[in-house]
């Protein structure tokens, strides 16, 4: 139907009306059907790195996307978490 461009390291998506895409460079991509047969992307959220695992509420229609903040390392991979940093990101429209 339409190739579109979303952010990097995208692990999840979810259709609820709109079409959503998180991705680990701290991006959620929304698409919609901007008319009958035509999608676009409508908005490009910005959310936090790493914040790339994705639920939706059907009933509420809210995201929720787990996030930390990271150390800083010159190796590759990821790096890891820094202590007490756990959050839940909620997007709601």
């Amino acid at each position: 139907m339409a190739e579109l461009p979303i952010g990097a390291g995208v692990d999840a998506t979810h259709f609820d009306g709109d079409a959503f895409a998180s991705c680990g460079d701290g991006t959620l991509t929304v698409v919609g059907e901007t008319s009958p047969g035509k999608f676009e992307v409508v908005q490009t959220v910005v959310t936090k790195p790493g914040a790339r695992t994705m639920g939706l509420d059907p009933v509420t229609h809210k995201i929720y996307l787990p996030a930390a903040e990271f150390e800083t390392t010159s190796g590759k991979g990821r790096p890891p978490a820094k202590p007490d940093t756990f959050m839940v990101l909620a997007v709601t429209r």
